[in-house]
């Protein structure tokens, strides 16, 4: 029987307004390496008076934030902290707020249930808020935890699912007694502790996935390839509308463990040779090893060109990676960027759509195990793939090995350092 409690019972808790315990089990440090996990107490905004807002303060320990879809937050004409104002792991904050009907400093638990309250008002305006304030507000990526499977997005997801309009819930983390990131094991007692529902976000993006569609098959072709013929299929993200492709070899909805390689797209490496990465010949084996085994899958995404932040981004890093010394990581923080702003749900939802349960994923990267399960789908082996290394991708390797987590095949003086770099 579960630790955690079924996402009908959460939903109908923040219903009849109390707070629930909402636990990431698997998130991940910025650096790649796994926590034992992360949890934040959250409510329906449009229900948090001062005795909720005291509580949140003082038993979660950590920030209070009110999370809402950007469009939301957009029509209350809320401006970003900074230009590209994202946390470590892709979340959006705004300059905090006050309700401009605030009386005193909008410090108080009464002050700011009530700018919190105004924050989830339909009838809100631009008028009603002054900048800066003592409420902070963060946006949620459209689609939800399906887009991106973090708390932000979680808690927007369950007030939707609570039939609130406009979805706008209140979170804060949870801290334990010697102040840092609770684990799994104090935030089940915390919520035993104070009577609380608690939930996984696994659950919840499971419960999503078994009752929303966010893909759509937009055509489906042949492709002769120098590793055999694969048929393509073509998705469109119901999202966004950007494209994911499905490179399919032989049968793969039998119910048995299928190769797949989730593929960020790589322009300069998978199209242009460059060997500056290693991610065209990660490619070019991936479909070497499912022509061996005569069945699997590939899904082409593109918009993860540079880990996320676009081809011309990437550009720019390897700019500043050879002209100033820095590592890859360094490069993307440097830029104001994040290391790894990639997302895999709406690349679950295409395995999905395509039959698949369960996967050995070929992938040298442990982080994107992390990202697709949860979603319907159960990895069940991580099979690392082989790329030489050379010159001048060397030092790139050792960095996703080193500060990423990344199972490289770096041994032997790392290849007499790449035959001496």
């Amino acid at each position: 029987m579960s630790d955690f409690d079924p996402i009908e019972e959460v939903i109908e808790a923040l219903q009849a307004g109390q707070m629930i315990v909402l636990v990431d089990e698997r998130a991940l440090d910025v650096d790649g390496s796994e926590l034992v996990g992360e949890g934040e107490l959250m409510m329906i905004a449009e229900l948090a008076d001062s005795n909720s807002v005291h509580f949140l303060a003082r038993h979660a320990g950590g920030p209070v934030y009110v999370a809402a879809e950007t469009n939301h937050l957009e029509k209350l004409g809320l401006d970003a902290a900074s230009a590209g104002a994202t946390g470590p792991r892709g979340a959006s904050y705004m300059v905090p707020v006050n309700a401009r009907d605030v009386e005193g400093t909008g410090v108080s638990a009464h002050e700011r249930a009530l700018t919190i309250r105004r924050l989830a008002d339909p009838e809100s305006t631009p008028r009603d808020f002054v900048q800066p304030g003592h409420v902070t507000p963060i946006a949620a990526q459209s689609g939800g935890i399906l887009r991106r499977a973090g708390h932000t997005e979680g808690s927007v997801d369950l007030a939707r699912l609570a039939t609130f309009s406009p979805p706008v819930a209140v979170l804060a983390s949870i801290l334990d007694d010697d102040g840092e990131v609770a684990s799994t094991p104090y935030l089940l007692n915390f919520a035993t502790r104070h009577g609380l529902k608690i939930a996984t976000l696994r659950d919840l993006i499971a419960y999503r996935s078994r009752s929303e569609k966010l893909v759509n098959l937009e055509a489906r072709a042949r492709m002769p390839t120098r590793h055999g013929e694969f048929t393509t299929y073509a998705y469109r993200s119901l999202v966004d509308g950007s494209p994911y492709i499905a490179l399919v070899m032989g049968v793969v909805d039998v119910g048995e463990p299928t190769l797949v390689r989730m593929h960020s797209c790589c322009v300069t490496g998978d199209a242009l040779g460059s060997n500056l990465c290693d991610c065209g010949e990660q490619l070019q084996a991936a479909m070497a090893m499912i022509a061996a085994e005569g069945r699997g899958v590939i899904v082409y995404i593109q918009s993860h060109e540079g880990r996320g932040i676009g081809v011309l981004h990437k550009l720019k890093a390897y700019e500043l990676q050879q002209e100033q010394g820095l590592d890859t990581i360094e490069a993307n923080h440097a830029l104001g960027l994040p290391a790894d702003s990639r997302d895999y749900g709406i690349g679950a939802q295409v395995l999905q759509d395509l039959g698949l349960r369960e996967l050995r994923l070929l992938t040298n990267n442990p982080r994107k195990r992390v990202g697709l399960d949860g979603y319907g789908l159960r990895v069940v082996e991580q099979v690392t793939i082989a790329a030489d290394p050379n010159p001048h991708n060397i030092r790139y390797l050792r960095t996703k090995r080193d500060r990423m987590g990344h199972s490289t095949l770096l041994e032997e003086g790392d290849r007499s350092d790449a035959q001496s770099a």
